[in-house]
């Protein structure tokens, strides 16, 4: 295991020990202790390094690589307890594998936890992406971790605890003067309320999902009592603005409370400190604070390790934060667009998973049929997308066949689709060559463990869906001098729906008509234009079907009128193994080149630009009009053309 010593640009946020608004001043002789927390979150069964959809390592992801972050920071100080985050047994074809082979891990343990008890985790929180196998798969699973679990906000049905809500770690660490003093740490953890939504057909009648901030204040009281430091695990982004019942995203309003001293926080995929957060009101991107509190996010795949270091005071005969420093260490850096190892792998690791990861492997590597062209992700944001004319043919097809002969088989069927893989960091894009193919280039295509469901909507209702899914272009100045960035950095592809059935057209000059929550707040109009299906304008009271997955149908990404009172067929498979399914029965798929959406002509030449993949520097000539412009971020490449 090697250490390699990053620049001092490469670690995304330091703080200086500087004494903040939620901090307790001490006595300048009270007795000093110095405390290290450690934390991963949206690990999403990244355990090694390896890439199961592109059969090579990656230096950004795994916790082996974080590993060895984890040993440099206990030699470092040796007082120092180690968490999660959540979002841990789902993400990857390991994850799968686990997940459908319904054969119990070696030793019983699920391997996540084989290698987290070997890493000496302290605690952990579970995350929204724990529920998608199903709550069997997540109870058998939890009984491997050797370290406690809590979850303060979630449930069972008949009121008593899904996991205990909160923690006391005991520890005796040394203090500056190397006496050996006993603390006590409180842990809480929580989970957006939305999985009621997001896994409804798993949870519904099983468990309740409380809001976060209401958990926390009925179960912090006791813990502070108990404890000199109270960590809050939340699996939430950093919601803004005024405070929302059910918030997903609370970590700043959790640290807006007085039971709590530190926040960690995940769900976003994003990393605190550093620049994801800058400009927050109440957030300190630099430091790394939450209304004055230590926080970090430590990205997703094992990017980062977060790090807080609180410098403890006594007392009487406790301890609390007078000081803290934070930061998020990354085990690889871009350099002139190349990937940067800090860190090497932990061979302990690999070993702990190696029959799994083995079995993982001979399993994503079958042949599962062939492709005529190449299909790839690269120039979505222009209209080409043939992997998601692939995804909607294949789902189309699977739910016609389910339909047929039911009292809603004479309705339109569509298909809704999103891009999973569009540019999440500069590799994270379908590249599929034309020739043989293997189940983890088709499983590639669709990332998440949905399940298939068709849902019944008016014409009305699928011009709000296009309205909310068209948020993700930012507002363009027609005719600026300058590029301008087409797209909102903080919107995922994943609520980008592209409609298989429909055409359209997107004028991104226009406001957007709702907002993140769904709520139309441009009733005069919107971005959607000339909507119809099969050469005719689609009318508002026309009833259609539209093949989607449980995230979106029972309400994931407020989109405006989903729910699960629109659901006309929840189907017994995942959209993933529908999509395998349709490509084995292929002699060979051939994807048209469909493009049901374009932009709207503005009058005015108007140059759009959005980071792209630099492997797709040779393929400009497909979309015509699209050439490279000088890049703005380390290692993207990035695309513009002309919107007139």
């Amino acid at each position: 295991m090697t250490i390699l010593p990053p620049s001092r640009r490469d670690v995304l946020g330091v703080a200086a020990f500087l004494g903040t608004a939620g901090l307790r001043s001490a006595r300048a002789d009270a007795p000093r202790l110095r405390l290290r927390l450690l934390a991963t979150s949206d690990l999403h069964m990244a355990l090694t390094d390896w890439d199961y959809y592109r059969a090579r390592p990656d230096p950004t992801t795994g916790l082996s690589r974080v590993a060895a972050l984890i040993a440099a920071a206990r030699r470092e100080q040796a007082n120092t307890l180690l968490f999660d985050d959540g979002d841990l047994l789902q993400g990857n074809p390991l994850g799968d594998h686990l997940a459908r082979s319904g054969e119990a891990p070696e030793g019983g343990i699920h391997p996540a936890y084989r290698v987290m008890n070997a890493l000496g985790y302290d605690a952990a929180t579970i995350g929204n992406h724990e529920f998608n196998f199903g709550l069997d798969f997540l109870e058998r699973a939890l009984k491997g971790s050797a370290f406690p679990q809590v979850s303060a906000n979630i449930r069972r049905a008949d009121g008593s605890p899904f996991l205990p809500p909160t923690a006391v770690l005991r520890r005796r660490f040394a203090d500056e003067g190397g006496g050996l003093r006993d603390v006590a740490i409180g842990v809480i953890g929580f989970a957006p309320p939305q999985i009621m939504t997001w896994d409804k057909s798993n949870l519904e009648g099983r468990l309740v999902a409380d809001d976060v901030v209401a958990a926390a204040e009925r179960h912090l009281p006791a813990l502070r009592e108990s404890c000199d430091v109270v960590v809050a695990l939340c699996h939430g982004g950093l919601g803004g603005g005024p405070y929302r019942p059910g918030e997903e995203n609370a970590g700043l309003h959790l640290a807006r409370l007085a039971g709590i001293d530190v926040v960690i926080t995940g769900h976003s995929h994003r990393v605190l400190p550093g620049p994801d957060f800058a400009g927050r009101p109440d957030v300190d991107a630099t430091r790394g604070a939450l209304a004055g509190k230590p926080a970090v996010m430590p990205g997703f795949w094992g990017s980062h390790l977060g790090v807080v270091d609180l410098t403890l005071a006594q007392e009487g005969d406790r301890w609390h934060p007078v000081d803290f420093a934070c930061e998020a260490r990354p085990i690889a850096r871009r350099d002139h667009g190349k990937v940067v190892a800090l860190v090497e792998p932990d061979t302990k690791v690999e070993q702990l998973i190696r029959a799994e990861h083995d079995a993982t492997r001979a399993w994503v590597e079958q042949p599962i049929g062939r492709f005529a062209q190449p299909v790839d992700s690269f120039f979505v944001w222009t209209g080409r997308d043939p992997v998601t004319s692939l995804v909607n043919r294949a789902q189309i097809d699977y739910a016609r066949r389910l339909l047929a002969g039911s009292e809603h088989a004479g309705l339109p069927l569509l298909s809704a689709m999103a891009p999973f893989r569009a540019g999440y960091t500069p590799d994270a894009w379908i590249d599929v060559p034309a020739g043989p193919v293997a189940l983890r280039q088709v499983a590639d295509l669709y990332a998440y463990a949905n399940t298939l469901v068709v849902v019944k909507v008016t014409g009305a209702l699928l011009r709000e869906w296009l309205e909310h899914a068209a948020r993700i272009f930012a507002r363009i100045v027609p005719g600026g001098a300058e590029i301008q960035s087409l797209l909102e950095p903080r919107l995922p592809s994943f609520d980008f729906d592209v409609v298989s059935g429909l055409t359209w057209t997107i004028d991104p000059t226009r406001p957007p008509r709702t907002d993140a929550q769904g709520r139309i707040v441009t009733p005069e109009g919107g971005r959607i234009s000339d909507l119809r299906h099969e050469g005719r304008p689609v009318e508002e009271t026309a009833e259609f079907l539209v093949v989607t997955n449980n995230y979106r149908a029972d309400g994931g990404g407020s989109f405006p009128g989903m729910g699960g009172d629109r659901v006309v067929l929840r189907a017994p498979d995942g959209n993933r193994d529908v999509v395998l399914k349709w490509v084995a029965e292929q002699t060979e798929v051939t994807v048209p080149d469909e493009r049901p959406w374009r932009f709207a002509p503005i009058g005015r030449r108007t140059t759009v630009a959005f980071d792209g993949a630099p492997a797709a520097r040779d393929r400009l000539g497909l979309v015509p009009g699209l050439r490279e412009v000088p890049a703005v971020r380390d290692g993207w490449a990035r695309y513009a053309f002309d919107l007139d």
